[in-house]
């Protein structure tokens, strides 16, 4: 994966962000979702870098990048973790350019071009929703086939201590379970490994808890004050979600994006959760006609 990549390390707004670069043009930011790192673009990415330069990080607290201590999500809002992907991108000469989030990548981009619209050329959403608007949609089915929003949550250290027990198996039941097939099958082996590397490092599952815990308490307390002061997404945005994803099962994916954005076309994927590694063709030629407009 990422043959001719560059590896970079670089200063975020108070963690190391692991990054990976390649290519020339217009700047292109691609954002990973859980439980993943960034090698989950891999299946796309050495084809957008030959139209883009093409920037793919670790979140602060995944994979290869730093996990600053945290007790109740306050060092991971997305918000905060935007704030990272500006730093970054202002590090490689970048004050303005396009982005593509997928799960909680995702989340990262539409609070970045909220809060920093003059930064977003053009955004990507893969199989998201606005937080706050899946907060507002919890059901006995969707707590059942969601857990994990309420279970990472819960405060420091229980959840932790469980995933630490048995990483490995925790990780696989999670990438296998939101996928179409319910099974593993579509992650290349490469980041499969990278993925279980980064959950079994020591202290591996704090970040991601607390980016979840950020994720029941500040981030929809910030996309609610977006929503009452009228405030939206201006760039040209594009949605995709999955046959499969609980964006489907949720009403119209982009009626509901379109009450948080200004210029929203999309359309579903034939795959589960994980958009890129189980359909990469169809989301390539998806990524390629909107930036390319």
């Amino acid at each position: 994966m990422f043959e001719g990549f560059e590896t970079r390390e670089i200063a975020g707004e108070g963690a190391t962000l692991f990054c990976r670069i390649k290519g020339s043009g217009a700047p292109l930011l691609l954002l990973h979702g859980y439980p993943q790192t960034g090698a989950m673009w891999g299946p796309v990415a050495e084809q957008l870098a030959e139209h883009f330069t093409t920037i793919v990080p670790d979140l602060r607290g995944y994979g290869r990048s730093s996990a600053p201590e945290s007790s109740g999500g306050e060092n991971y809002s997305k918000r905060h973790m935007a704030r990272d992907m500006i730093a970054l991108m202002r590090a490689l000469g970048h004050e303005r350019f396009s982005l593509a989030g997928h799960d909680r990548g995702g989340r990262v981009a539409y609070r970045l071009a909220l809060d920093h619209p003059e930064r977003v050329e053009k955004l990507a959403l893969l199989d998201i929703l606005p937080t706050v608007e899946m907060w507002e949609r919890v059901d006995a089915g969707r707590m059942l086939s969601s857990y994990h929003w309420a279970f990472l949550a819960q405060p420091n250290p229980m959840p932790e201590r469980l995933i630490a027990s048995d990483p490995v198996f925790y990780l696989d039941h999670t990438l296998a379970s939101w996928t179409r097939d319910k099974s593993t099958a579509a992650f290349a082996p490469e980041a499969l490994a990278e993925y279980r590397k980064g959950f079994s490092r020591p202290g591996g599952a704090h970040g991601p808890c607390e980016d979840y815990r950020a994720g029941a308490t500040i981030d929809p307390a910030d996309d609610e004050a977006d929503r009452q002061a009228g405030r939206r997404i201006t760039c040209p945005t594009l949605v995709l979600w999955g046959t499969d994803g609980t964006p489907a099962r949720s009403g119209d994916p982009l009626a509901i994006w379109r009450d948080w954005a200004d210029a929203v076309e999309g359309q579903a994927i034939e795959a589960g959760h994980f958009l890129v590694e189980e359909a990469s063709q169809p989301v390539l030629d998806a990524l390629m006609a909107f930036l390319r407009k």
